[in-house]
């Protein structure tokens, strides 16, 4: 099975910037998509960005402009640099990754355990 851990979260200043980082581990045979979803309290998660093994991406319509999600194939690591932050991006932020294992030739997709974003006005 795979293992995900995010890391970067951090209270910054409305303006500012932070970068998050995700890592796989495990029975990895591929990983096909990688991405980054948040979830802020009282409201549903949501798609924040999302990248595949070929190189495209997309963004929801609210970080367009300001964040740029990257990954590294032969580390199975998958970044998001998020820039001009907002006090509305204030949530907890999950990588999630889209891969098959030894044991499952089938992509299924795992979850980490998130990290807290908090941007202060």
């Amino acid at each position: 099975q795979v293992r995900l851990v995010e890391s970067g979260g951090g209270l910054v200043q409305a303006g500012e910037s932070l970068r998050l980082s995700c890592a796989a581990s495990g029975s990895i045979f591929s990983i096909s998509a990688m991405g980054w979803y948040r979830q802020a309290p009282g409201k549903q998660r949501e798609l924040v960005a999302v990248i595949t093994s070929g190189g495209g991406s997309n963004y929801a319509d609210s970080v367009k402009g300001r964040f740029t999600i990257s990954r590294d194939n032969a580390k199975n690591t998958v970044n998001l640099q998020m820039n001009s932050l907002k006090p509305e991006d204030t949530a907890v932020y999950y990588c999630n990754v889209e891969a098959s294992t030894s044991s499952s030739w089938r992509p299924y997709d795992y979850w980490g355990q998130g990290t807290q974003v908090t941007v202060s006005s």
